[in-house]
């Protein structure tokens, strides 16, 4: 009996030393993901080091001690001693998280501190590529993902739809009309950005309800774990209808990406803005709290019209507006394009923006701008847009550019570093480094870092992952010259055609690499399966691999049925095209496997995420437009197949069906045999559900 009151006691104490821990926001997030590290973890507060966030690692006995100036450093600590030590790693692309025992010793002390304010996360567009049907289980692991990986500072937009519908009943809107501006959860980006208003709705009070609930959530949780949100901030969109209730002066914004009406632009200096922005901010408080530090919102994004507006006065009253709700608040302008312009940067409080250089895996407008005109940025990488499948990122850039920006003429000007995708369920090599450059000192050698990289993606260090490794990187993932807008495309995915042109509008079908190497590396790669066994990051990966040699190899097929029809050789053209339908099956077949690449696991979340039959429907609409011909409903969008994606699931019912139309046309012509041309757009539709 005295030995158990004794072990009871030592439970106590044991339980009350992890429950007085410093970072219990941390301390759950490992009970959560690594229980069998939990038990022993012990995290403690430190102070910054010149106000920028540190970490130390150290075992004493058989604790793992992590000490560290913020919630946030304590994360990414924990996350150094699982990767570098461990061997262990989350990712969107699997988890590699089995129990190792007994915990490695950490024989010196590693001390490890950033020279950087920010780690910045998110794309308006990940919210809605990635992130639509996201529940509160989907969220929490984002969330535990992010904080591992040491982001500070993260885009968090979801819930403005009440925002906006609480300002527009104040302003004489009813709720119905209200919510008939608010976009459908699949283009909520692209309503946030000002290029759309409404499509994919009208959405229901319950799904607006629904999402204020799920931000709060995530907001209560950012705040936690030490992550700052950025939240939408009132920049001067509003909609075309509100002119009709209130007179104003607005700039009509026209049309975006072949035909969507975007909202107005309320012009700054008009007696109403400040009444609008202040009733937005007052319900932005109302439901979201005072503790807001960051705003995004930018205007005339994308090609929005400018004319008649003095651009600097108007971007002055925009921030002192902001500030007056929230001061000292920060307006976080994304580097697209021409944006933000020199004559809006000119009207601000420099000391009160953050410009992240966007699309940094292609542009240095940090450097050739001058530090964007002397104020604050953040070097960005996109890597992936519309949440296309594709092997990408140019790594070794990412790495050299961000270190020549910490030691250039604006290195003071230079806040950090962020990634920026359009999708993040792909590549997680990329994200990996991009968030762990802010803690390197040294500038890195990718080829150098992989090896850790593959230790801990695969809880294995061998030989043949590590030549793969050394391999992809010198192809898919090489920091080749050429502009390039994300992964290259699939031919599986265009909409047929005999022209040699993208399969969206912006994409590029070209890889700027050796296909034939890169194949060879994947063979190495597929060398190891034997030795890797219910290794669930090596399965995914191997699949996503022989997705893109297959991808390769469809490019080559699809040349020869091209040549075949031009030169009217029938026989040549039908072998042609049963190779290129027999290997999009194939494709099919392979991705089907794993819910990671499957067309059921968008539209079931989409299905899940509504309460009643018609919520249902509407949801799982959005899913597969936005996937498919996107909007709006003109059959030459500049936006169709945008959002294309190799599924399993939805090769074998949208592309396949379609390239067989598309084929058994082209023979019939051959045959000599008139036909009229395929009404793909239609059949598109259909299959969305519109």
């Amino acid at each position: 009996m005295k030995k158990q009151v004794i072990l009871a006691g030592l439970l106590l104490c044991l339980s009350s030393t992890l429950l007085a821990q410093d970072f219990p926001a941390i301390q759950q997030l490992a009970q959560r993901r690594v229980p069998w590290l939990a038990k022993s973890l012990a995290l403690k507060s430190i102070p910054a080091e010149n106000d920028k966030d540190v970490f130390e690692i150290t075992t004493p006995g058989k604790q793992v001690q992590i000490r560290a100036s913020s919630p946030s450093a304590a994360a990414a600590g924990l996350n150094w001693y699982l990767k570098y030590y461990c061997h262990r790693a989350m990712s969107h692309m699997g988890d590699n998280l089995a129990p190792v025992s007994p915990l490695p010793a950490v024989k010196e002390k590693v001390h490890i501190n950033t020279s950087y304010d920010y780690r910045y996360a998110l794309n308006y567009c990940t919210i809605s590529y990635t992130m639509s049907y996201y529940n509160w289980k989907d969220w929490e692991r984002e969330l535990d993902w992010m904080a591992l990986n040491g982001v500070n500072v993260m885009l968090a937009t979801m819930g403005t739809e009440a925002v906006w519908q609480h300002t527009l009943e104040r302003l004489g809107y009813t709720p119905e009309e209200a919510r008939r501006f608010v976009a459908g959860p699949g283009f909520t980006a692209w309503w946030l950005m000002g290029n759309l208003e409404g499509w994919g709705g009208p959405v229901t009070q319950q799904m607006i309800d629904q999402q204020t609930r799920l931000e709060k959530q995530i907001l209560a949780r950012m705040k936690d774990m030490g992550i700052a949100p950025v939240m939408q901030g009132f920049y001067g969109m509003i909609p075309v209808s509100l002119k009709k209730k209130i007179p104003l002066k607005v700039i009509e914004q026209g049309k975006w990406a072949g035909g969507f009406q975007r909202p107005d632009f309320l012009v700054p200096g008009d007696s109403n803005f400040a009444r609008i922005a202040g009733i937005y901010y007052e319900e932005m408080k109302k439901l979201y709290g005072n503790d807001i530090h960051f705003f995004a919102g930018d205007p005339f994004h994308e090609g929005g019209i400018s004319k008649g507006v003095d651009v600097t006065a108007a971007a002055a009253t925009i921030q002192q507006t902001m500030l007056a709700h929230f001061p000292g608040s920060t307006w976080v302008l994304q580097g697209w394009q021409a944006n933000p312009s020199s004559v809006l940067l000119a009207g601000l409080d420099k000391s009160k923006v953050l410009v992240q250089e966007l699309f940094g895996e292609n542009t240095a407008n940090w450097d050739t701008r001058k530090g964007y005109e002397g104020t604050p940025f953040i070097w960005c990488s996109v890597n992936n847009f519309g949440e296309k499948l594709g092997l990408y990122g140019k790594l070794q850039r990412f790495a050299d550019e961000t270190w020549r920006a910490a030691h250039s003429p604006y290195a003071s000007l230079f806040k950090g570093t962020g990634i920026m995708p359009e999708g993040i369920h792909n590549n997680p090599v990329v994200f990996d480094l991009m968030l762990e450059l802010a803690w390197h000192q040294e500038k890195t050698d990718v080829k150098e870092w992989i090896k850790s990289y593959v230790r801990y993606r695969y809880g294995s260090d061998d030989a043949d992952l590590q030549a793969a490794w050394q391999g992809l990187l010198a192809t898919a993932y090489s920091s080749f010259p050429q502009y390039q807008e994300g992964p290259s495309e699939s031919i599986f995915c265009a909409r047929p055609t005999l022209t040699d042109r993208p399969v969206s509008s912006w994409g590029t079908r070209k890889r700027n690499y050796n296909t034939a190497d890169f194949a060879a590396a994947v063979a190495t790669f597929l060398k190891a399966a034997p030795k890797m066994k219910n290794n669930a990051t090596y399965d995914i990966d191997a699949i996503d691999f022989q997705r893109q040699v297959n991808a390769n190899k469809g490019e080559d097929i699809y040349t020869s049925m091209v040549t075949a029809y031009e030169q009217k050789d029938l026989a040549a053209f039908k072998q042609s095209a049963a190779s290129f339908l027999a290997l999009i099956q194939q494709q099919d077949l392979l991705l089907s496997g794993n819910p990671h690449f499957r067309l059921d696991s968008w539209v079931n979340a989409a299905r899940n995420l509504g309460q009643t039959p018609a919520e249902k429907a509407l949801l799982v609409r959005n899913a597969k437009t936005q996937i498919t011909y996107w909007g709006p409903d003109n059959p030459d969008t500049d936006l169709h197949e945008y959002a294309n994606k190799e599924w399993g699931g939805l090769l074998r019912s949208y592309y396949l069906p379609r390239w067989k139309m598309y084929i058994a046309a082209l023979t019939s012509q051959l045959e000599g045999k008139q036909v009229p041309p395929v009404d793909f757009f239609s059949w598109e539709k259909q299959w969305a559900g519109q």
